[in-house]
C-alpha cells in the first residue's frame, strides 16, 4: 500500500487505498490515522483528484463509511 502525501492540504497529511478490500486510510495532520471501510474505487479516484482534499473528505467520505482509528 502506497501512501500519497498531501502537503497542500491544511488537514490531511496523507492517504492510501487498498482496492482488494475497498479500504481507505487517511492520516490527518493531527497525527491520527483512520481506516474507512467499503469505500468504492470511484470515490478514492475522485478524492485523489480533488483540488481540496479536506472539502471532498467532509462532503463525500466523513459520516458515509464505517471507520475506526488505527
Amino acid at each position: 500500500m502506497d501512501w500519497i502525501n498531501t502537503p497542500e492540504s491544511s488537514s490531511i497529511a496523507a492517504f492510501a487505498y487498498e482496492a482488494e478490500d475497498m479500504t481507505l486510510y487517511v492520516r490527518f495532520k493531527t497525527g491520527r490515522t483512520y481506516r474507512y471501510a467499503g469505500v468504492p474505487s470511484s470515490v478514492f479516484s475522485a478524492f485523489s483528484r480533488a483540488d481540496s482534499k479536506g472539502t471532498f473528505f467532509n462532503a463525500q467520505i466523513q459520516g458515509r463509511f464505517p471507520y475506526s482509528q488505527i
